[in-house]
């Protein structure tokens, strides 16, 4: 039950966070927006929630861990409802910014629970039971939120938390409990920590979001920001270092597993961030699925993770080396990545199918090993900090790798039209008959052979672009299944986890 009961919460906020993508255009066009002012309802909360996650172990501590979960629940349910009334652009930022802050928490928050309800022999079983919802929501959230978009109105898309957090509220307050080690141990509180890290993430994450829309660092505003957040977060690490009551706990990295474990959820969020954005802005702009297709077709990697979770949980618990499943699963979803480089624009729906499939089976045994063997040399009364740490690594990977595919498939799409381009006009043996017959089905439907010779050079130039975006996504796919494979051996870096709990 206490797994159910952080589930909830954990899943309701990764499920807004997903739904309210595909929502954009719709807030653009109600609120009298375009669609670039309305990217700043995503960018405002994740800003506020990034400034927020590594806060979170010593907010439980703080405040008390139920304590804190309840205050998130309630503080997301009502931020989002007031994102649901808004009647303005500049006011649903606002309330995001709100939503953000209260549903900062709630990942760190729960999986700290989660790792330290169950015994040490059973965190797998654990780990995989809270990573279907954690990889399972984005994928799904896409459907849902085309779904109540189309179907009622983009509102919805807020609302339909509230009934969710009133399940999660109950179960947290009638399932949760803090251990004896949670506490507050002073009244001290870090405002200069608090201060630096706030300013040096939110700058960062503007850059993550905005960066490639405004041409990275030819934009005077992107310089600003990155500035800012190398000289805020550089003040802020070397501030808590040598502070007493750090707000964020540095100190664990010196366990070489935590360590590695932490830098590799960055690098695999990353990449299934990446997929992510990838695989659907392909169907939707090049094949013209709708959005809500796009999100259907979308879902077999999300039921290969889920059939497949319990598997990996279950392999743990029998003692299997989780440094070995780690590799498998990074091996076989690189395989999967790699399939989709073989995709093109006379791909049917069912040729995502398999690639999906064999990816989402290989992020099981990516996910539940590395989320168990992270934390293995932690402290209990540690795990909170640990959790928020994770947390922030997954956060800014995922942000990143928005980001750097969204701009690598922008810059790999003019490289290919040139070279395309280029070979045309190397060989125009190649592209004279297709304009000659071009020309021809022009004149067939009333076109003077000079009048057709201009549209079909247009069809020619768009056939060219689109092949051109086509093979930049590929590139994209091939660039992620050789990120994910280069990870394995830093793997092995681990230790091998110990399976028996504490005394």
């Amino acid at each position: 039950m206490i797994a159910i009961a952080v589930m909830v919460a954990a899943v309701m906020e990764l499920v807004d966070t997903s739904a309210i993508n595909v929502s954009l255009p719709y807030i653009a066009g109600n609120l009298s927006s375009s669609v670039d002012e309305a990217t700043w309802v995503l960018t405002s909360y994740l800003v506020a929630n990034a400034t927020i996650l590594p806060l979170s172990g010593w907010l439980a501590n703080y405040f008390g861990r139920r304590r804190l979960l309840m205050m998130s629940i309630v503080g997301f349910s009502a931020a989002s409802i007031l994102c649901g009334l808004a009647p303005s652009l500049p006011a649903l930022v606002f309330f995001r910014v709100l939503q953000g802050i209260a549903g900062g928490s709630l990942q760190p928050t729960t999986r700290a629970i989660m790792l330290e309800a169950f015994p040490r022999e059973e965190r797998g079983h654990a780990m995989a039971l809270w990573g279907v919802g954690i990889v399972i929501a984005p994928i799904v959230a896409p459907v849902l939120g085309g779904w109540l978009t189309s179907d009622y109105s983009w509102r919805w898309v807020f609302f339909i938390n509230v009934p969710i957090s009133v399940i999660g509220m109950f179960l947290v307050w009638t399932y949760v409990f803090d251990p004896p080690y949670i506490r507050r141990t002073s009244t001290r509180i870090d405002y200069w920590g608090m201060g630096l890290l706030a300013i040096g993430i939110m700058a960062l994450q503007v850059v993550f979001d905005k960066g490639q829309e405004d041409d990275w660092f030819g934009s005077h505003f992107i310089v600003t920001m990155a500035l800012i957040a190398v000289v805020g977060l550089t003040a802020f690490t070397l501030w808590e270092l040598h502070t007493r009551d750090a707000v964020v706990h540095f100190r664990l990295f010196r366990y070489r597993t935590f360590v590695t474990g932490t830098s590799l959820s960055l690098v695999l969020f990353f990449a299934l961030y990446g997929s992510i954005v990838l695989l659907p802005l392909f169907m939707q702009e090049l094949l013209g699925y709708p959005a809500i297709t796009a999100g259907l077709w979308n879902s077999p990697r999300g039921m290969a993770t889920l059939v497949m979770m319990p598997i990996a949980g279950y392999l743990i618990g029998r003692r299997w080396d989780m440094r070995a499943l780690l590799s498998c699963g990074l091996a076989v979803s690189g395989i999967g990545a790699y399939m989709f480089s073989y995709l093109n624009l006379n791909a049917g729906p069912w040729n995502f199918v398999w690639p999906q499939v064999i990816m989402g089976a290989g992020l099981s045994f990516m996910f539940v090993p590395l989320a168990t063997i992270t934390v293995d040399p932690i402290p209990q009364e540690e795990m909170g900090y640990a959790t928020s740490l994770i947390a922030l690594a997954r956060n800014l990977g995922a942000g990143i790798g928005i980001s750097a595919f969204t701009a690598f498939e922008a810059h790999r799409e003019q490289f290919h039209q040139l070279r395309l381009a280029a070979s045309a006009t190397r060989a125009p043996g190649l592209s004279a008959p297709m304009i000659a017959e071009l020309q021809h089905y022009l004149g067939q439907r009333g076109r003077s052979p000079a009048g057709a010779a201009h549209p079909a050079m247009a069809v020619l130039y768009r056939q060219l672009l689109a092949h051109a975006s086509a093979l930049s996504y590929l590139d994209g796919f091939r660039v992620m299944a050789i990120l994910l494979i280069a990870t394995i051996p830093f793997v092995w870096i681990m230790k091998k986890p110990v399976f028996k709990s504490p005394a």
